[in-house]
């Protein structure tokens, strides 16, 4: 997995994209848990569910389905400003399912475990992009403290950190020339 760290800086250039307006802190801070939580997947280990189960790690909470379930979840909960319905309802559907998806696609650019079920329930075949720069970062905090989470954190610096502050630049930079609404 990417680290939890890199999971909402990338949640935090989403939010950047879709709006440019001033954001509730209720906002960036479910961003950020629904970039997180697919990993909550982790506690399954101590249950004895195995890794490639359907719900064990970068399983059933790291598929698209889940994607669009928590998201629909998050925005009935905690925006009951937002008309069900209304062009804002499915934008913030939309920019949470974004959010929570950026997890799955990040783990499948690292370079270990088994890959990720995009296409769970209905299929646990695990995919990983031929495209994986990201040092996989370790399971525990005590195995992350040390060389093995310093490799982690510098590629993520590079290839997940360094990339979500360009974007959020450059939707600053469009928006400034008038040539981006949100």
């Amino acid at each position: 997995m990417a680290s939890a760290f890199s999971h909402a800086i990338a949640s935090a250039a989403l939010g950047k994209v879709y709006s440019g307006a001033k954001q509730p802190l209720k906002f960036w801070l479910l961003a950020a848990f629904c970039a997180v939580v697919p990993d909550a997947d982790v506690i399954g280990f101590r249950f004895g569910i195995a890794y490639e189960s359907m719900f064990g790690h970068r399983g059933f909470t790291h598929s698209i389905v889940f994607a669009v379930f928590l998201a629909l979840v998050v925005v009935l909960l905690f925006f009951k400003e937002a008309e069900t319905g209304s062009k804002h309802f499915y934008l913030l559907v939309f920019f949470f399912f974004c959010c929570t998806l950026s997890h799955p696609v990040l783990d499948a650019m690292t370079t270990g475990g088994l890959g990720v079920a995009f296409f769970s329930p209905f299929s646990n075949e695990r995919y990983f992009f031929s495209f994986r720069p990201i040092k996989v970062s370790p399971l525990t905090i005590q195995q992350f403290i040390g060389e093995w989470g310093w490799r982690v954190i510098k590629s993520e610096l590079l290839w997940v950190w360094l990339p979500s502050f360009a974007v959020i630049g450059l939707a600053k930079l469009l928006r400034s020339f008038k040539l981006w609404k949100s």
